[in-house]
């Protein structure tokens, strides 16, 4: 069953129709581009905040689920009731993001009680982000090494952690004396700061690492401390196709580019950086992991149907990329449902059990429910 998507317009996305967000608008309902807007994200699930609706009735993905809960699987009603347990977005970034992480289970339901305001939903974010385009994002923390060499080359970074937290990161190269360092900078005086990115800003060529991201993010975020985050994040360059699983507690900023993500069901965003919106730094101070060194890049397997698999290590979702260039039948999934988005091409489809056929394009949006052939 075809379904719709929505879109949700921020002051990172891409504008008018350079977005990749607006030229999947096919399945957005009462939508025309405007070359003046700002379209970021594109959404397709249930989640409140942007919710799919059905083509072909009037009611709404989430009411149709309820209803008729046995279209999600039974394993996933177990574990997760009548509710579909992801959300799939398309990211068209032209502007960096904040410097932000997800709350695990219990740090989400806490903020949720807290201030419900801020954090609208109970539930973890783990998520995946597979680039379309060329994507840049910083994720994670550098090894220790390479903070340590950032603090000993970048004097004004030093000055921003202070001499008695840098020197203990030096000498024991910990998860506290990392957090205690991270948390200086972040919660680092206004004047001071002021000061020290002038300075860097003011000798800024090829001698310092990441120059050039540093001077587009200082034009982006004039001032923010966010800026200073480099040194102490991996720069990544996703090529087309190769992902990141993005566990909860965990810090990252999308920068530029395109990319499909799928997330369990929640918009909860804890920020510290980058960003003219709520600014949560004790927060994520207190909840990042701190792990440093990871290697990030997830390739995804290949499936003797021709798809391309991006799995993870939560229950409620996977990914599978297809190119589809002849006749394809994608087989039945005997546990869960399945939301599929073609991105680009045309084609025609029908699933066994509705055979009335979908004349599909780009930005067309199909549910298919649990052991439904296409």
């Amino acid at each position: 069953m075809e379904i719709s998507t929505s879109i949700q317009k921020y002051a990172w996305g891409k504008q008018g129709s350079g977005s990749l967000v607006a030229q999947l608008s096919k399945n957005v309902l009462n939508f025309e581009v405007s070359e003046s807007e700002k379209y970021a994200e594109l959404w397709i699930g249930t989640h409140p905040n942007g919710p799919s609706k059905l083509l072909d009735e009037d009611q709404s993905l989430d009411t149709f689920i309820k209803g008729n809960p046995a279209v999600l699987g039974q394993a996933v009603v177990d574990r997760f009731g009548p509710n579909l347990p992801f959300l799939l977005k398309i990211l068209s970034v032209e502007t960096a993001l904040s410097i932000q992480a997800h709350p695990d289970l219990e740090l989400a339901k806490k903020l949720h009680a807290d201030r419900p305001d801020l954090y609208k939903d109970a539930n973890h974010k783990p998520e995946m982000a597979i680039a379309i385009t060329p994507f840049e994002i910083m994720c994670g923390f550098r090894n220790f090494q390479e903070i340590v060499k950032n603090l000993k080359n970048v004097p004004e970074f030093r000055r921003l952690i202070g001499d008695e937290a840098a020197a203990q990161l030096e000498a024991n190269m910990d998860k506290a004396s990392l957090k205690t360092a991270f948390g200086n900078l972040m919660n680092s005086d206004k004047d001071l700061l002021s000061r020290q990115l002038e300075s860097l800003l003011s000798r800024l060529d090829e001698s310092v690492e990441n120059h050039d991201l540093i001077a587009r993010l200082a034009a982006q975020f004039p001032g923010d401390v966010g800026i200073f985050g480099v040194f102490f994040l991996q720069h990544i360059l996703l090529q087309p196709g190769e992902a990141v699983f993005l566990p909860a507690n965990e810090p990252h900023a999308c920068i530029f580019g395109d990319c499909a993500e799928c997330m369990a069901t929640s918009d909860n965003v804890v920020r510290a950086g980058l960003t003219p919106k709520f600014i949560d730094a004790d927060t994520l101070v207190e909840m990042l992991t701190y792990d440093t060194g990871r290697d990030w890049i997830v390739k995804g397997k290949e499936l003797n149907n021709g798809g391309t698999l991006y799995d993870t290590p939560i229950p409620e979702f996977s990914v599978v990329k297809y190119n589809v260039s002849e006749k394809f039948t994608l087989k039945p999934r005997e546990t869960s449902c399945s939301v599929l988005l073609c991105t680009s091409g045309n084609g025609t489809c029908a699933s066994s059990t509705n055979a009335k056929p979908i004349e599909l394009t780009q930005g067309s949006c199909v549910f298919l429910p649990v052991r439904d052939e296409m």
